[in-house]
């Protein structure tokens, strides 16, 4: 079944919104990694939210996929923020070992889009490559 499944990507005011609400198999966050980091080239987005409240269980793959897909935008030139993480999963990832370093975190996606929209630059265009 999670090979059906797509995670939606909104686009709002310059950002990207994905707020998770389903359980996430390997598959599933390698698809979001690949299908994030699609729509941040194409569309050339300055902000990246990742809503993790819907997600029941985040283990250590998980978590640690979470991290690297807010790196990999950083790298890309664009503002991350992961948020809804709440308490239980939070002591759960400090027990693990795990955090979220690197990445900045709020704790709802409504805090979250403020940060975002804090960040006065203007829209960067499509990614262009030298590809032909």
């Amino acid at each position: 079944m999670s090979d059906e499944i797509r995670i939606p990507i909104i686009q709002l005011h310059g950002n990207l919104v994905v707020s998770v609400q389903v359980a996430l198999s390997d598959v599933l966050v390698l698809r979001l990694k690949d299908d994030i980091t699609a729509a941040i080239e194409r569309t050339g987005a300055r902000g990246l939210a990742v809503d993790v409240s819907g997600i029941d269980v985040m283990d250590s793959y998980i978590s640690r996929a979470i991290r690297d897909l807010g790196l990999v935008a950083k790298l890309m030139g664009v503002r991350t923020v992961i948020c809804g993480v709440d308490p239980y999963m939070a002591m759960s990832l400090v027990e693990m070992g795990l955090d979220l370093k690197g990445v900045h975190t709020e704790l709802s996606l409504e805090s979250a889009l403020r940060w975002l929209g804090s960040d006065r630059r203007p829209k960067r265009g499509p990614h262009r490559s030298g590809r032909a």
